[in-house]
């Protein structure tokens, strides 16, 4: 009997002591050299891309959030939780036989037609559709550019003025084939905060 208890104890030890050293292992050394390599790399993005104006953060490049107001330029809908929610990050699911998203797209369309003074057939695909995510921090330059006008307008800007800030805000094809040319909605946001 013993010897039994003995190989039991000695095999729990064993087993303990595997479960200590990978813990350090896989949970605080290779955690710190991935950061480490990542700010070596990528310092901006190894600590969440975050984008200040005067002197606060305001956001992160790398999510959506909403934006309301004439004055501002609009991301992309979201369908993640309440809208732009990280912890319920995810699509609707519902297909184009939907009739919910049908009419969802029917009636963003008409409204940013009217806001932006245009026909509804004129308004982009990534205006009325949520991305996958429902995160999405980036909207097509042809969306950008159809809210300058309105933006402009609200604001007393110039829509050079504007044009220039979604100039600056506008990221080309990583490595320069993959991907659209996109806008990040916050660092125009942000841009145009900076102006006044």
């Amino acid at each position: 009997m013993s010897t039994t208890v003995n190989a039991l104890l000695r095999s729990s030890l064993a087993g303990l002591r595997l479960l200590v050293v990978l813990t350090l292992l896989l949970g605080l050394a290779y955690p710190l050299l991935v950061l480490g390599v990542g700010r070596l790399l990528a310092p901006e993005r190894a600590v969440g891309s975050l984008v200040e104006v005067d002197g606060r953060v305001v956001g992160s490049e790398l999510l959506g959030q909403p934006f309301d107001g004439p004055g501002w330029f609009w991301g992309r809908p979201s369908a993640a939780g309440d809208g732009y929610d990280g912890l319920a990050s995810s699509g609707s699911n519902a297909g184009p036989n939907d009739a919910d998203l049908v009419a969802d797209i029917a009636g963003r369309q008409a409204t940013l037609a009217g806001a932006s003074g245009v026909s509804p057939a004129d308004v982009p695909a990534d205006a009325v559709t949520a991305s996958a995510s429902g995160l999405d921090p980036d909207v097509s330059p042809e969306w950008a550019e159809l809210q300058v006008p309105r933006v402009a307008a609200e604001r007393g800007l110039g829509e050079a003025q504007v044009r220039a800030v979604v100039a600056d805000a506008t990221r080309g094809r990583p490595l320069g084939v993959l991907g659209e040319p996109r806008v990040n909605v916050l660092l125009a946001n942000a841009g145009l905060e900076r102006l006044g």
